[in-house]
């Protein structure tokens, strides 16, 4: 049973620990890693090193919108293949994280999480709540 007095609180807990969980990746990315090397990163690991500043700004507006409660759930949605991205660069690692460049758990549960996030929505205190996924309407009839 879902208590739905306390549910738009439970959505909104989820909100800050997801939308302060892309904020601090970025910030990872942008002042540890620097763009440079985590372009050099994404090149080591197959991918094109050009993707690094829209992975970071991605994260970092991503998580600013979904902290914020604007249009989250939607934004949620929008970060899933960058969470799928990194977990298919760190399956091969193992399963704990602190394996050796990463295991894959984590982006496993980040993707998982910014899925729920989508289906639950926004929560209490949203800035501008996106409606329900099921009550979009076709743009044509």
């Amino acid at each position: 049973m879902t208590d739905t007095r306390l549910a738009p609180y439970g959505a909104l807990a989820l909100r800050i620990a997801l939308g302060a969980m892309f904020i601090a990746h970025a910030y990872l990315k942008l002042v540890i890693f620097t763009p440079a090397g985590f372009a050099g990163f994404l090149g080591q690991v197959g991918l094109p090193g050009f993707l690094a500043w829209p992975i970071m700004l991605a994260e970092l507006l991503g998580g600013l919108a979904i902290l914020l409660g604007f249009y989250g759930r939607y934004v949620s949605l929008l970060l899933i293949p960058i969470l799928l991205g990194a977990l298919m660069v760190h399956a091969p690692n193992g399963w704990v994280f602190n394996a050796p460049n990463g295991g894959w758990e984590y982006p496993a549960f980040l993707a998982l999480t910014a899925f729920a996030h989508a289906l639950i929505g926004d929560g209490a205190f949203a800035v501008k709540p996106a409606p329900s996924l099921l009550d979009a309407k076709p743009a044509l009839a």
